[in-house]
């Protein structure tokens, strides 16, 4: 015997439909429940928030402990300290004075002290009244340089040349003395700017207010490689 079903009771029919309601209210549950952990996730963050302001840490304001100096030390104590001498001792070296006042007859020793001149030796000069001569003249001065002068031979080999300024005093005497290089070029000509200028005959001194005096000078002395 066969079972008749009407075809319009068969729910097979409607799988489709119900899959598709089934996806939809799968699909709404999901969304509900992921707005409800995102509205939670909010409001625990905002309790959160609350929390550490409230608990914000206050820091104290301290002052730095002014260090007193320590108190001066007290001055040390002093004893004094007396010695106590009897009337009956008796002092050896007393005390001599003499009659300074004179009279009629007391005589008088004049002394005369004579008063030195007290010359100024160290005393130097730069502009006097009379300045030292070189015998000749400077162009007697420069023609003795120039006569004189040795090339040294380590300066020629590495072509060195320039001006060396030699500075000297002459004395009370004439004589030339403290020969100092004030700008010089190399050791070498240096050295024979110095010796040529300390071998300089007598010049005629200076003289300031009639009296020879200290003068100091500056030559420029010019090597040049021809």
């Amino acid at each position: 015997m066969e079972v008749k079903k009407n075809p319009k009771l068969d729910l097979r029919q409607y799988s489709g439909l119900f899959l598709q309601i089934g996806f939809v209210v799968s699909l709404g549950i999901m969304l509900l429940a992921f707005n409800m952990t995102q509205h939670e996730k909010s409001t625990s963050n905002l309790g959160e928030l609350d929390d550490l302001i409230a608990e914000e840490e206050i820091i104290p304001i301290t002052r730095q402990q002014e260090i007193k100096p320590p108190p001066p030390p007290e001055p040390p104590k002093v004893t004094e300290v007396l010695n106590i001498v009897e009337d009956d001792v008796e002092i050896e070296d007393e005390l001599e004075i003499e009659d300074t006042e004179g009279d009629q007859e007391t005589a008088v020793e004049i002394v005369e002290i004579e008063e030195e001149e007290v010359e100024d030796e160290a005393q130097v000069f730069f502009i006097v009244e009379n300045m030292p001569e070189f015998p000749g003249g400077d162009l007697e001065l420069r023609k003795h340089i120039a006569q004189n002068i040795q090339y040294p031979e380590i300066a020629k080999e590495n072509g060195i040349q320039g001006r060396v300024f030699i500075q000297f005093v002459v004395n009370q005497k004439g004589e030339v003395e403290q020969v100092k290089v004030v700008r010089g070029v190399d050791p070498s000509l240096d050295k024979e700017a110095i010796r040529v200028i300390q071998n300089l005959p007598k010049w005629t001194p200076g003289s300031q207010r009639g009296k020879p005096v200290r003068v100091s000078f500056t030559v420029p002395i010019n090597f040049q490689l021809n």
